[in-house]
């Protein structure tokens, strides 16, 4: 079990510049996702809540559960840098989803937003959101003696 905590904490991507080049990736990533998608969510459109597709027939509530969290939970954690590599893993399913199945058809002006999302969020679970957050600093706490 230490060992897959140690896993999902452990975040230092290397240099001093790699470890600021990512806190600055997921900081105006989680910023853009959070103001461009997460904002719908209380503001809705025109004073209507926004439609969420449900492409794969969940249940209405979970399914606006777990794309609400994703837009607007995970910026949150992406920013701080906390518990990440989990925290992304909405937003890599309601992103790829978007790419994969609700935007299929359409053309590549439109398919290129959720295919940025996702690619950028599975960046964020291969290498963590480095050095300057508060995984490293748990994984330093508790791990690294």
């Amino acid at each position: 079990m230490n060992d897959v905590i140690k896993q999902l904490l452990y975040s230092d991507v290397g240099t001093s510049l790699a470890n600021w080049a990512m806190f600055a990736f997921r900081i105006l990533l989680a910023v853009e996702l959070f103001r461009v998608h997460g904002m719908k969510n209380f503001r809705g459109n025109g004073g209507k809540p926004e439609v969420v597709p449900n492409p794969l027939g969940l249940p209405r509530g979970i399914n606006n559960l777990v794309a609400t969290l994703a837009d607007t939970v995970v910026p949150v954690l992406v920013i701080l840098g906390v518990v990440t590599r989990l925290a992304v893993l909405p937003t890599i399913g309601v992103t790829a989803v978007g790419y994969f199945v609700v935007h299929k058809n359409d053309q590549p002006e439109v398919r290129d937003v959720p295919y940025v999302y996702t690619i950028c969020f599975l960046l964020l679970l291969a290498t963590g959101p480095g050095a300057i957050s508060i995984d490293h600093y748990l994984f330093n706490q508790f791990f690294n003696n």
